[in-house]
């Protein structure tokens, strides 16, 4: 089982790069593998709009630090998409990569029924850290990525939330999030 886990928070020890940490570890433990980016450290700009991948290419055009990550989630089982929500969203570091992901779509995807390139049976973790403790805050998101990443032919689509955390390594605190983190890493492994 291979896992690429990528963070969006531009800052260190934060609190979703932690959660994407135990769901990790408790993945190796189980016997997977994984990769971790952190988007923040990488050179990449979002997508050009250039429709290459689209008239020539069957991958991005744009050549940068991106390319690897993109290439390492060509070949994993499970993506986990770990970001802070800033002003309404994900990070702008993980919007730039998820906006890079169309070059996952075949080029008639919006009549083919296989839209994607990707093998399908993929398994995604969105992974949000919030500061606003309200549970009914930011629930739009979830649903956005699981829109696109279905059509990439993912299969299992899980959402992994904090709510209430703002400053670094505040999450330590909230072990109901830390151990549903593990219990969502044993349950996509195959070992609940």
């Amino acid at each position: 089982m291979k896992i690429v886990s990528l963070l969006g928070s531009p800052r260190k020890r934060s609190n979703s790069s932690i959660i994407a940490g135990h769901f990790c570890t408790t993945a190796q433990k189980l016997g997977a593998e994984s990769r971790i980016f952190t988007l923040n450290d990488l050179h990449f700009r979002g997508c050009q709009g250039c429709m290459a991948c689209k008239t020539r290419l069957d991958r991005c055009a744009v050549e940068d630090d991106l390319t690897e990550v993109l290439e390492a989630v060509r070949e994993t089982d499970i993506l986990v998409l770990a970001s802070p929500v800033y002003y309404w969203d994900v990070s702008s570091q993980m919007k730039a990569f998820v906006d890079r992901t169309f070059s996952f779509l075949v080029p008639d995807f919006l009549t083919n029924p296989i839209k994607s390139r990707l093998e399908p049976g993929k398994k995604l973790v969105l992974i949000l850290a919030q500061n606003n403790p309200d549970k009914d805050s930011f629930t739009n998101i979830f649903p956005k990525f699981d829109y696109f990443f279905r059509a990439y032919g993912f299969t299992d689509t899980r959402l992994i939330r904090a709510l209430g955390v703002s400053a670094p390594g505040e999450v330590e605190s909230h072990l109901d999030v830390l151990e549903l983190a593990e219990q969502t890493a044993k349950e996509m492994c195959g070992r609940s």
